[in-house]
């Protein structure tokens, strides 16, 4: 029997995967948590061959934070369970050491499948990303600029849309705010824009946020 945690900050989506796993025949949800701070007494004290994760989960602040557990717990497979764009975070999260990527509008039989793969140590993601990925290639040069942006630059990028301040994005992050700064800069001259405005817009455009 696989055993899955489910993080998660709403109840609904707890409610949905545990009902439809219920009487599953290889798949069993141990555990279901709605903070990432619950996170390590789980693994620690629960045997979790694979933990369904959310990158909006409440205390979740950085996709370092994936290494960090990955490390702490390498038996534990990590497939990101989430609404947020797929042809920029799948890759990072991969790059990041998990495991999969599963958008959150995929049926429950193709996470099943997925929960499967993994643990049979498979990397996986939706086909819906294979498909995007391979478009990135044939695409022009304005459209491929986000791909230069690095794990830490996208989560940077995605606070400052959020409308935060450099001094709350390194508090967010653990950082020195000049350490913040810098990385604006390099996300202005790689998106080839001058000023804040500019670089959410071009953000959004290319859905990165």
């Amino acid at each position: 029997m696989i055993a899955v945690c489910v993080a998660d900050n709403f109840p609904v989506v707890h409610f949905g995967v545990k009902s439809y796993f219920k009487e599953h025949a290889d798949i069993s949800i141990v555990a279901n948590i709605g903070n990432f701070s619950m996170l390590n007494e789980i693994l620690q004290t629960k045997d979790i061959d694979v933990l369904l994760l959310d990158l909006q989960l409440e205390g979740l602040t950085s996709i370092f934070e994936v290494k960090t557990l990955l490390k702490d717990f390498p038996k534990t497979k990590i497939i990101i369970y989430s609404n947020l764009t797929e042809q920029i975070y799948a890759p990072n999260a991969i790059k990041a050491g998990a495991a999969g990527f599963i958008h959150k509008t995929a049926k429950l039989s193709d996470v099943a499948e997925a929960i499967t793969m993994v643990h049979e140590g498979k990397i996986i993601m939706d086909e819906s990303i294979k498909k995007s990925l391979a478009l990135i290639a044939k695409q022009n040069k304005n459209e491929r600029l986000y791909r230069k942006l690095s794990n830490r630059e996208v989560e940077v990028l995605r606070y400052l849309s959020d409308g935060k301040k450099n001094h709350e994005i390194a508090d967010i992050l653990n950082l020195n705010e000049k350490t913040i700064s810098t990385y604006k800069l390099r996300l202005l001259t790689k998106l080839n824009v001058t000023n804040l405005v500019d670089l959410v817009n071009k953000a959004k455009t290319l859905a990165i946020v």
